[in-house]
């Protein structure tokens, strides 16, 4: 079938067959018609159809198939886009509905890391609790690794927290940046000073994050060997913020959970700026679908402020 200038028809909506543009989402998602077929449990042959009466309905070539799979063409592209768009609708509706009617109840189970400071999160649970008041929030907080095996165990259903890889059970939506600062208390002799070369700072007394602390961190500790001498030890940033505050040592804090002590003159940021270390805090989930409904309209309301945040 040759590509040909579109003809609009204003009564497409009522005459194509919607089933048909599910199955050219499988046939995508799949990476061919006879993989498709397969995982559909259906013939090579009806499937091959259907695309071709969607590519008759739409006027346009919408896949290209080689020996390794398929390829989408430019329509297939805006198709596809459309089709996912129309799944995510239908897919939301019944939860729509519910909060719409205010029949809404439930629990909303999350773990986050220690230490967290977003504004996008916190207004995000502030405009959920307006909309829902029926839903009970429910936050833990523990060690980056353990928010993840949380969710992979279903023990919650949304997390926030690093990964210093990706594991192919979750979904990853970036929340924020955080960046890291070499902290020291008043009664330092490094207070009032920044240092351009860590290696000087081996033989200090040093409090660790333990389980909570990034890897990024971790290996930056050990090449320029600091905390070699621990003289405290807390796996929650508030608890080590507080320990490095009272002098008990120099450590590693996010810059947002610090910045109230900086302030105040309690705490002294060591490393120039360009040293700070950085890395993504992410919004996180399993990869199945299938949430209940307080779950679901929880996490809409956190990516539609994130994303909104990302096009300002």
């Amino acid at each position: 079938m040759s590509d040909r200038g579109p003809l609009i028809d204003k009564k497409f909506a009522s005459r194509v067959d919607w089933n048909l543009m599910r199955t050219f989402v499988d046939i995508v998602r799949a990476g061919g018609i006879g993989a498709a077929a397969r995982q559909l449990n259906r013939q090579q042959p009806s499937i091959s159809a259907a695309l071709k009466r969607l590519e008759e309905h739409v006027g346009a070539t919408l896949l290209h198939r080689h020996a390794t799979g398929v390829e989408m063409t430019a329509a297939g592209k805006a198709m596809m886009a459309l089709c996912e768009d129309m799944l995510e609708s239908a897919r939301m509706m019944p939860h729509q509905i519910a909060q719409a009617t205010k029949r809404v109840e439930g629990i909303v189970r999350m773990q986050i890391v220690s230490g967290l400071v977003s504004t996008e999160f916190d207004e995000a649970i502030a405009s959920f609790h307006r909309r829902n008041p029926a839903i009970h929030v429910e936050i833990r907080v523990s060690p980056w690794r353990q928010v993840l095996d949380a969710l992979e165990q279903g023990e919650v259903e949304i997390g926030v927290g690093y990964d210093s890889s990706v594991r192919g059970s979750l979904m990853y939506e970036p929340l924020l940046v955080e960046r890291q600062q070499l902290y020291c208390s008043r009664s330092s002799p490094y207070f009032g000073y920044r240092v351009s070369r860590l290696g000087e700072l081996k033989d200090q007394d040093f409090v660790l994050t333990g389980d909570d602390e990034i890897e990024l961190i971790t290996h930056l500790r050990r090449r320029y060997r600091l905390g070699t001498k621990i003289s405290g030890l807390a796996e929650d940033i508030n608890e080590a913020r507080r320990l490095i505050v009272n002098g008990i040592g120099i450590g590693f804090l996010p810059i947002l959970a610090a910045e109230s002590e900086v302030a105040k003159g309690r705490l002294w940021p060591i490393l120039h700026a360009d040293f700070e270390p950085s890395y993504d805090i992410f919004l996180l989930a399993r990869s199945e679908t299938a949430r209940d409904t307080a779950t679901q309209l929880f996490w809409d309301e956190v990516l539609r402020r994130i994303r909104a945040q990302h096009r300002s």
